[in-house]
């Protein structure tokens, strides 16, 4: 499970990747790649098929991505997780997030134990968009919920 520790430490970074990106202007990785550069944040997109999503430059793979990548948010299908994190961790990325929420959820038990077995830092199971500030209404309601669920980490 994710711990807030986690989960503070990756939003601390301002550079990120986001595996999974799509070129759908409606897809919810859209949508995360937008209120994350809203917040400050450079997000790198990364799709094999695409030089260019919403106006950013694309990366065709995680080996393409500048060196100063802090984090990758991981929004592909839970069986094809484990293999976007190794090659997170061989690119030199140490804080992986993988996305629970709107769509698909990208957590494996496979994806998690590499995480924890190579040392890297891992958010399981959540969206960024729940804990970016200000988040918007809809995010503050699934905090809420998910709090009074006690299901918020802590």
């Amino acid at each position: 499970m994710a711990t807030r520790a986690a989960i503070d430490d990756f939003l601390g970074q301002q550079h990120l990747a986001l595996v999974g990106a799509s070129r759908d202007p409606k897809a919810f990785s859209t949508t995360v790649a937008r209120e994350l550069r809203d917040h400050g944040y450079t997000i790198d997109p990364v799709n094999a098929e695409a030089d260019e999503i919403d106006g950013e430059r694309c990366y065709r793979s995680i080996a393409d991505l500048p060196p100063d990548v802090a984090g990758a948010i991981i929004m592909v299908a839970a069986d094809r997780a484990a293999t976007a994190v190794q090659a997170c961790i061989d690119q030199g990325i140490c804080r992986i997030w993988l996305h629970k929420g709107a769509g698909p959820s990208s957590v494996s038990d496979e994806a998690v134990a590499l995480c924890e077995e190579r040392g890297v830092s891992v958010v399981d199971g959540e969206c960024p968009l729940m804990f970016v500030e200000p988040a918007a209404a809809v995010h503050r309601i699934h905090r809420f919920e998910r709090k009074l669920t006690r299901r918020l980490p802590a």
